[in-house]
């Protein structure tokens, strides 16, 4: 729509503004219309017209098996939009237009914003499917009419009021039509079996929507009388209801065809079901957070007990090794911590690769500067936990071997991440600048306990490659290629 009123007319960003919450809103007007609504835009020159959107029901069948969007139509063609566009009336005359052996009724309804109409909706009913209406049918087509009319008024729709059509009720979800003292003139089987749901065991007509909707819904203290307004249509507003065990979802829109209220339509949905799933996955995201904050902290308590028998151990090699586990342990608890704050079992790694970084560079001997360059991204749980361990391996690895003591050095560790969504890929390179592979060194088959880990975890879990090579430069470069879902 943004595209076709730039190109074709003369409406500004304001214009566009209402029309785009007209469209959020007319699938309402279709409905209760069980009528198909095209808008149609006059073009720069005043010569033709554009359409540009569309809106079948849902209640009845359509008018149009063709899309009409980005039509254009001279002006004189159609004499209905003519007289509603230079008149500002809703027109209504003329006999049955025959559509592919189908007899259509079509009306005009001006679209109108501060004094001035923007464009014409062509209202479209299929006749063929015609027959004595039911009192729902009445009702329907009268709210379908006061609405037209607050339409080419300009009262309809309500400024700032922008309505998401899949999270509000619709028309056949339930409604329920109100006079202007907020008592129930009809309810649709619909809306009468969401308020049982809340509780009621009479009929709803002749009763005060809004003191009867207070008393069903379970409150503390005094009455709520922002509640009693909201369900007696005073204002356009959206809001749920709880009681009885059942949720049901409130739209109140108020109607004011010739400028003075006379009532009000308040749509409504049962979605206790709804809501129901909603609060059990909840309960299912926080178990898992919990899940994860206590695996988290048994690792940290596992760390702790291997901290404090490094401690007591006599033998240099064998407090080294413990400080090892430790920090093994450490990269496992990050990862844990981290799926611990989110909602699914996915993690942000960049954060968790910095902290790794952290955590290896206290054991470095020398002066060593470590830091990290492009992106990881997201990553899920069963790829990150492993990666968190090589990495771990990886620079406890250089930092160990690498450089003497005070020596100065660098170790950077670089992320890329790239390919398409079916082969994308994390490229890892870990790189110092320090003494270098001992004369005929083999990756593949050194017995280091870390570099074993690091093959098994690349290799075996992440189905991926490893390889640890001379840097270009000077020093020693780390290479992991691991297969990963694209970055979204």
């Amino acid at each position: 729509m943004n595209d076709l009123v730039r190109q074709h007319t003369a409406l500004s960003d304001t214009d566009l503004e209402w029309l785009h919450l007209l469209v959020s809103e007319w699938q309402l007007l279709s409905d209760l219309s069980f009528a198909d609504l095209v808008l149609w835009v006059p073009t720069r020159d005043g010569t033709r017209y554009v359409s540009v959107a569309q809106m079948r029901p849902n209640t009845g069948p359509t008018s149009y098996q063709d899309d009409m969007v980005g039509h254009l139509v001279p002006r004189g063609r159609r004499p209905l939009l003519d007289a509603a566009l230079d008149e500002g009336r809703i027109v209504r005359e003329g006999d049955p237009e025959w559509r592919e052996e189908v007899p259509v009724r079509v009306e005009s309804i001006p679209v109108r914003r501060e004094g001035r109409v923007l464009g014409v909706i062509a209202r479209n009913t299929n006749l063929l499917t015609v027959r004595t209406p039911s009192r729902l049918e009445l009702t329907y087509l009268q709210s379908a009419s006061d609405l037209a009319q607050m339409i080419a008024a300009g009262s309809f729709p309500f400024p700032g009021q922008q309505v998401d059509m899949d999270a509000s009720p619709r028309v056949g979800d339930g409604m329920i039509r109100l006079d202007a003292d907020g008592v129930v003139l009809y309810a649709s089987p619909n809306g009468l079996s969401a308020y049982h749901r809340l509780g009621l065991a009479s009929d709803l007509v002749g009763q005060h929507l809004g003191q009867l909707t207070t008393d069903l819904a379970p409150s503390r203290g005094p009455v709520d009388e922002a509640m009693v307004k909201l369900a007696s249509g005073y204002a356009p507003r959206e809001t749920e209801v709880e009681g009885n065990d059942g949720v049901i979802q409130l739209r109140a829109i108020p109607l004011s065809p010739k400028g003075t209220r006379i009532g009000s339509l308040v749509l409504l949905r049962d979605v206790t079901e709804l809501r129901r799933r909603e609060r059990e996955l909840i309960t299912k995201d926080a178990t898992i957070r919990e899940i994860h904050h206590r695996v988290k902290n048994n690792l940290q308590t596992v760390a702790a007990l291997l901290r404090l028998q490094a401690r007591r151990m006599d033998s240099d090699r064998g407090r080294e090794a413990l400080n090892e586990a430790v920090r093994r342990v450490g990269s496992i608890a990050i990862v844990h911590e981290t799926l611990s704050q989110n909602l699914d079992e996915r993690v942000e790694f960049d954060e968790i690769a910095d902290r790794v970084i952290a955590m290896v560079s206290e054991i470095s001997p020398g002066k060593v500067d470590c830091r990290r360059t492009g992106r990881f991204g997201i990553l899920d749980a069963e790829v990150a936990t492993p990666l968190a361990m090589v990495l771990t391996e990886v620079l406890q690895n250089a930092l160990e071997h690498a450089f003497g003591p005070g020596e100065l050095g660098t170790v950077e560790v670089s992320a890329v991440r790239g390919g398409m969504r079916e082969d994308a890929r994390l490229l890892i390179t870990v790189r110092d600048d320090g003494r270098g592979l001992p004369e005929g060194f083999d990756a593949q088959t050194a017995g280091n306990l870390g570099l074993q880990i690091v093959r098994t975890l690349v290799e075996g879990e992440l189905g991926g490659s490893f390889d640890m090579v001379p840097a270009p430069a000077r020093g020693t470069q780390v290479v992991l290629d691991i297969p990963v879902p694209a970055d979204t």
